[in-house]
C-alpha cells in the first residue's frame, strides 16, 4: 500500500499516531505544520534499520 505525504500526514493526525521516517520530508513538514502529528527520524538508524530489513532470520530490532 502506497499513500501520498498528505494522505499519511493526515492519517497520522487524525489517528494520534506518530509517524517514524528516514527522509527530511515529513521534518520539514512538521516546522510548516506543527503538530499532530508528531516525527521521529531515524536516519542515524538506516543502516541497521535496513539490514534488520534483508535478514530473514531477523524478527525484532532494538534501536537504542
Amino acid at each position: 500500500m502506497t499513500a501520498d505525504d498528505d494522505a499519511v500526514w493526515r492519517y497520522a493526525a487524525e489517528h494520534s499516531l506518530t509517524i517514524v521516517s528516514k527522509d527530511a520530508d515529513f521534518h520539514e513538514r512538521s516546522f510548516l505544520l506543527g503538530h499532530p502529528p508528531k516525527v521521529a527520524l531515524l536516519r542515524s538508524s538506516h543502516v541497521a534499520i535496513t539490514e534488520f530489513e534483508a535478514d530473514a532470520e531477523a524478527s525484532f530490532l532494538a534501536l537504542g
